[in-house]
């Protein structure tokens, strides 16, 4: 069963312009977030889906040197630009990634491969649901799911975050088009930020990565967090998917 990750990547963010490019050390968090991915054993290929944009240039040559395959499509229609960047392999299974999330975890992103295969599901994540951190978040379908969404989802907002059409119409969820599960962790450790959005959420990161490394398991970092409350609290005041909630209001 062939498996391809693909992680959404740009330049253009709104809150913090070129995110992803910004630098702890010597790396980017983009050169991080790769590496990570690359750790986990249930990955066969890796896709850096970024923009037709002259900026995504640096994208494309970070995931070229990690020995990723980079694609450039729409800036906003980000469910065809995953598509897109891999109808012509048509792997059995996509997971779906985003590079704000520079701390992602290996582990966490076998678990939720292991449940969709072993469950035959056409969707598994842990964010139906969440209990997991904000930045370690997974979601993996079929790619007939990933098909069907490309060819049947007509919202702005669909098109720009690639699986709202998918997870609305989970079982999960109650709806009947796609077989799915919700991974939760036994305690709930959503309400913790490890993602990059914000300025404030870069200095968690950086402050994270100086002082433990880069290799560490999600938890860990959490367990740091917990004994650093002035750390934790830098960026405790936003809201999970602020990005999505600011696109619903574009579908009216």
């Amino acid at each position: 069963m062939k498996v391809t990750a693909i992680t959404q990547a740009r330049c253009g963010s709104t809150r913090l312009p070129a995110k992803v490019l910004r630098t702890v050390g010597r790396d980017t968090l983009l050169d991080i977030h790769i590496k990570r991915i690359l750790e986990a054993r249930e990955i066969d290929d890796l896709v850096v889906a970024t923009t037709d944009e002259d900026s995504a240039e640096k994208i494309v040559e970070i995931a070229e040197k990690h020995g990723a395959r980079a694609y450039k499509g729409a800036i906003d229609d980000v469910l065809e630009r995953f598509y897109l960047s891999i109808v012509e392999q048509k792997p059995d299974l996509v997971v779906r990634l985003t590079s704000d999330c520079p701390l992602i975890d290996p582990r966490v992103i076998d678990q939720v491969v292991d449940a969709c295969k072993s469950g035959e599901y056409d969707y598994v994540s842990n964010t139906l649901q969440p209990t997991f951190p904000d930045g370690v978040d997974v979601e993996v379908f079929k790619f007939s799911a990933l098909k069907k969404a490309f060819d049947e989802a007509t919202l702005k907002s669909d098109r720009e975050h690639v699986t709202p059409y998918i997870w609305r119409n989970s079982t999960v969820k109650g709806g009947s088009l796609f077989k799915s599960l919700n991974i939760a962790n036994l305690v709930d450790y959503s309400k913790y930020r490890i993602t990059v959005d914000t300025i404030e959420d870069f200095e968690v990161i950086k402050y994270l990565i100086e002082e433990l490394g880069q290799e560490l398991g999600w938890k860990e970092y959490i367990d740091f967090l917990d004994k650093h409350p002035q750390i934790k609290q830098l960026n405790n005041f936003h809201e999970r998917n602020e990005g999505y909630a600011k696109s619903l209001l574009n579908d009216k």
